[in-house]
């Protein structure tokens, strides 16, 4: 079967709220009652007819053929199947995702990949801010799954980060990994300031050593490190990077100890 493809017809006259269009939400659907769903989030309620050309047949492969900053959501929730973007989309691409492949052909919008738990999602433009992180109220951001982005992410990626791995292959902002609690964040390109601010546990991996790290930060030196050895082969073998990132003993900073914290910040000796 052919993947069931929603061609963007034209520009959104208002933002959507695409997290009805996930391969189980969608399983055994008929078209015409596809077209019926409204994802419209003003008072216009646009339907998915009036929005998207349909083709194809196969729930469990979904295409969205043009992009907007208006389609948010995309995928939320997703458990299995793949969804494709050809072209950008808004706000919280993949939040929630429980398992299946989110491939974004173009830039994603905030908090892509907020609550996070399972799957893959891959960007190959830029993300903005807040990746992998909570919404207002939340208590943790990303807890599982694998999130890259080939661009650029915006400030505080990975805040709050419990689980799962983040890599950032062409830098990022100021924050990033604010307030981990766990998990890994791979930065590459470049980083902002205040790396692992506040950050409780977990691990951020930069390719050069960051401009300004808090100063309750501690140096650790440069001890062999078997975990360094492991997550270069990993990140290869995911096809995320193609080369080794740290080296078998990379310097080492320990933190954040303004709130008694166990993370760590490494980086390849140069």
């Amino acid at each position: 079967m052919k993947a069931l493809t929603f061609t963007l017809v034209a520009e959104p006259p208002e933002r959507l709220d695409l997290s009805p269009l996930t391969p189980e939400r969608l399983a055994g659907s008929e078209r015409r009652d596809i077209e019926k769903i409204r994802i419209g989030m003003s008072k216009h309620g646009s339907k998915v007819g009036d929005i998207f050309r349909l083709a194809g047949s196969d729930p469990l492969s979904i295409v969205f053929e043009g992009g907007s900053t208006r389609l948010d959501r995309v995928a939320q929730g997703m458990g299995g199947g793949s969804v494709r973007v050809i072209g950008n989309t808004g706000a919280q691409a993949g939040r929630a995702m429980r398992g299946g492949k989110l491939t974004i052909e173009g830039n994603a919008g905030p908090h892509a990949g907020s609550g996070m738990r399972g799957g893959r999602l891959e960007i190959t433009g830029n993300a903005g801010d807040h990746l992998g992180a909570p919404l207002v109220g939340e208590l943790a951001g990303m807890n599982g799954g694998v999130l890259i982005v080939r661009g650029r992410a915006g400030a505080f990626a990975a805040d709050r980060m419990r689980r799962g791995l983040i890599s950032v292959l062409k830098g990022s902002g100021d924050y990033a990994g604010s307030r981990m609690i766990a998990g890994t964040l791979v930065v590459a390109g470049g980083i902002g300031e205040m790396p692992g601010y506040l950050m409780r546990r977990g691990s951020i991996l930069l390719d050069r050593a960051p401009g300004h790290l808090s100063p309750s930060f501690v140096e650790c030196g440069a001890p062999e490190s078997v975990f360094a050895t492991i997550i270069d082969r990993h990140l290869i073998a995911e096809g995320i990077l193609k080369r080794p990132l740290l080296g078998s003993a990379p310097h080492k900073y320990g933190g954040d100890n303004a709130v008694l914290g166990m993370g760590e910040v490494l980086f390849p000796r140069r």
